[in-house]
């Protein structure tokens, strides 16, 4: 913009595919520049190392490390064998699907990722995800509120493995699956008494001696439920079940993108042991090795994969140094996979049911849902009543009544912006919220009004212009009688700085309230405006209407000749 006769030339804003043809510029500029002295060589050599991290720090990479990250792989493969078993049971799925799910995802993490603590895997949460639910938008205290009421809910569906019962609901709430209990402590028919005990004490031993008990017991033939068949051998190819067209490509597509979602903000977990060590996690990267690694067990017979709390804790105090003991870990289930799946028949459900209830309590985050009360009201709404839709309805109420929580607070928000009225600090050209800051001055003749929204538009503006006019008069009421003459406000200027966009509502708005000051002998002028918004006023013939007085910032405004036009004290 330039100045001209103390107003601006206004500029026109790029189109949206100008915009887009500079940032694709903008981007390969920067990587030229980036590798331009370097030989050809070296710029496949850095363009690799920023797709595959691992070939950073493998040069590095020293036999004492792979000591640390064995033992910590193989003490993961002892949790992560069980775990993915125990998961794929809760997402309906045979339990080979994960420990498929446990193989190959983690060898993509491992030469994708830049964390070196986070376990990659199936977790509770994802796996209950599949069994399905309508919804596309969640906010952090709906997940929040979600994982902690859907921990709940799984907890409660284990306790059919964990005591034994045949005959169970398949709902989820917390209502129906206590009267399957209270059904099935007063019908001990449905149960055997004799080795009722084992599924009982199965989650204080490990998988091994409960299978051995089972085994050497026979306790399957007096109905203790066992995982019985695992297929066995590598991932399989899946290539040829992936369907994008059919009845329930949409329902799968909803269901992906939400899981996708609550996948992603287990990079939390990551950034948590990164920050103790010390190191940066690179953000964009992560979000590249988990879409990879999916799209990559999308072919090998995975299901949804990402990073568990509770492996990644016993990942980080196993000693891990690097993403090695993701690969450990892998090849371990791969070969548990080819030789062992025979040995897991007589694995108890009971066990399963145990390992899972084992891994919730990391799920239930009270600190947080502390921190959220704190904070935000509406969002601490929002999150208890995912926490209990989900507990007493389903996840698809639970999600819901979060979502039209957080929606109602976004359109309260953005129908009732407020405004403050500015002041300049003493000493300086800024200006700021003189409720805030009691030393600021106001300058005679000069009601300076900061609008605290980024959208004018047909939900706030009529509200906007209300509030303005409402905060002129309570300025005139509060004007001392003797000195009205000379304190009368003859100017209004609007600070646009929030201001990010405009519609025709808005600027009718804008016209309505010039009208009004000027009917009232004041005038109104605008400052600091972002081109989309000063592109549609001019547009409108707004920026004429108000004699072009449209200004860089406050402060040039105040020293402009408009000034010299004002009573002084």
């Amino acid at each position: 913009m330039r100045e001209l006769n103390g107003c601006l030339i206004l500029p026109t804003p790029p189109g949206p595919w100008n915009e887009l043809v500079h940032s694709v510029r903008k981007s390969v500029s920067s990587q030229r520049n980036k590798f331009k002295n370097e030989p050809g060589s070296k710029h496949v050599a850095s363009f690799l190392k920023g797709i595959f991290p691992i070939l950073s720090w493998c040069r590095n990479y020293k036999a004492t490390k792979f000591k640390n990250d064995l033992m910590a792989g193989l003490t993961l493969a002892s949790l992560s064998i069980p775990q993915s078993i125990g998961y794929a049971t809760l997402a309906k799925l045979d339990p080979q699907y994960g420990l498929y799910t446990s193989a190959v995802p983690p060898l993509i993490y491992a030469v994708m990722g830049t964390s070196r603590e986070i376990a990659i895997g199936p977790v509770a949460v994802v796996s209950m995800l599949l069994l399905g639910f309508l919804v596309d938008i969640l906010p952090h205290a709906a997940i929040v509120g979600f994982v902690a009421g859907a921990a709940i809910v799984i907890g409660l569906q284990q306790l059919k493995g964990l005591l034994g019962i045949t005959y169970f609901t398949n709902k989820t709430d917390v209502i129906s699956v206590m009267k399957a209990v209270w059904k099935s402590v007063h019908h001990p028919g449905r149960r055997n008494k004799k080795l009722f005990w084992v599924p009982a004490i199965a989650p204080l031993v490990s998988v091994i001696l409960s299978t051995l008990i089972v085994f050497l017991t026979r306790a399957d033939e007096h109905g203790v439920k066992i995982v019985k068949h695992i297929e066995k051998g590598l991932n399989p190819s899946s290539v040829h079940q992936l369907q994008f067209n059919g009845k329930h490509v949409g329902e799968v597509a909803k269901i992906g993108l939400i899981a996708a979602v609550v996948a992603l903000t287990q990079l939390a977990v990551g950034r948590s042991f990164a920050s103790i060590k010390g190191y940066h996690l690179d953000g964009n990267k992560e979000m590249v090795a988990f879409g990879f690694m999916n799209i990559v067990g999308s072919f090998t017979s995975c299901y949804v994969a990402t990073g568990s709390f509770s492996r990644t804790a016993v990942n980080f105090s196993a000693g891990c140094e690097t993403a090695v003991s993701n690969i450990v870990m892998a090849i371990t289930v791969l070969i548990s996979l080819e030789l062992f799946t025979r040995l897991l028949y007589y694995t108890p459900i009971a066990i399963l049911a145990s390992i899972i209830l084992s891994a919730l309590p990391g799920l239930i985050d009270l600190n947080e849902v502390h921190n959220i009360w704190k904070v935000d009201k509406l969002d601490f709404l929002a999150c208890i009543g995912a926490f209990f839709g989900v507990l007493f309805g389903s996840v698809e109420i639970g999600l819901s009544v979060a979502v039209t929580i957080s929606f109602a607070k976004i359109i309260l928000i953005s129908i009732q912006p407020g405004i403050e009225k500015l002041g300049r600090l003493p000493g300086t050209d800024l200006f700021r919220d003189v409720k805030q800051y009691p030393i600021a001055v106001r300058t005679p003749g000069i009601l300076i009004i900061q609008v605290k929204s980024a959208l004018l538009c047909f939900a706030n503006a009529n509200f906007v212009k209300e509030r303005i006019i409402r905060r002129i008069t309570e300025e005139k009421d509060h004007e001392d009688s003797e000195e009205k003459s000379q304190r009368t406000i003859q100017l209004v200027l609007l600070d646009m700085s929030n201001l990010i966009n405009i519609d025709t509502s808005g600027i009718a708005s804008l016209e309505e309230l010039n009208k009004n000051l000027e009917a009232n002998g004041m005038k109104l002028a605008i400052a600091n405006p972002k081109w989309q918004v000063i592109h549609r006023l001019r547009l409108a013939n707004f920026v004429d209407n108000i004699g072009g007085k449209v200004f860089l910032s406050i402060a040039e405004a105040m020293d402009s000749n408009l000034s010299a036009n004002m009573a002084t004290i």
